[in-house]
């Protein structure tokens, strides 16, 4: 098995103490309400949301993927960082055991945040992910983001 590891940082207007409610905690909520048209629903099938948790994301009709399941395996919302694994689903395809995601949201000093994510593709055997799909799955994530941003500075009372 090898490892592929990529970061990535974004910056925001918004605070991390936000950001981290409705991108991590409140996920299941508010990610099927803004993206209808990407994800259908997000479940917590075991546990309570916290670490050792199991949610599963099910993809609207005529998405790339159908159904992934993600292992919470730290969620703290002192430091705003969370680590997942996707354990199970289509968006492994042949080609990876699992992808390791591991999410710190920082304060800045002009009162947004910078949001650091790594991301660790654990593929089978030797075998090589494209560039490509590794942009491909950043480029849908980063819009993801994006669209929670755009509702948090257009209801700025959300998730205060």
């Amino acid at each position: 098995m090898g490892v592929i590891t990529y970061t990535d940082e974004y910056t925001s207007t918004i605070p991390p103490a936000r950001l981290f409610k409705a991108l991590v905690i409140d996920a299941h909520i508010l990610i099927p309400k803004l993206l209808p048209q990407t994800v259908k629903s997000i479940e917590i099938i075991q546990g309570d949301g916290g670490a050792e948790s199991i949610r599963q994301i099910t993809f609207a009709e005529g998405s790339q993927f159908s159904t992934v399941k993600n292992r919470i395996d730290e969620l703290n919302e002192k430091t705003y960082s969370y680590k997942y694994t996707v354990i199970e689903g289509d968006a492994l395809a042949d080609k990876l055991e699992l992808i390791v995601h591991e999410v710190q949201f920082e304060a800045t000093t002009e009162g947004g945040s910078k949001n650091k994510m790594t991301t660790k593709y654990h593929t089978k055997d030797d075998l090589v992910i494209k560039e490509e799909e590794i942009k491909a799955g950043k480029g849908k994530v980063l819009g993801m983001y994006k669209v929670v941003e755009g509702y948090l500075l257009q209801n700025p009372d959300a998730y205060a």
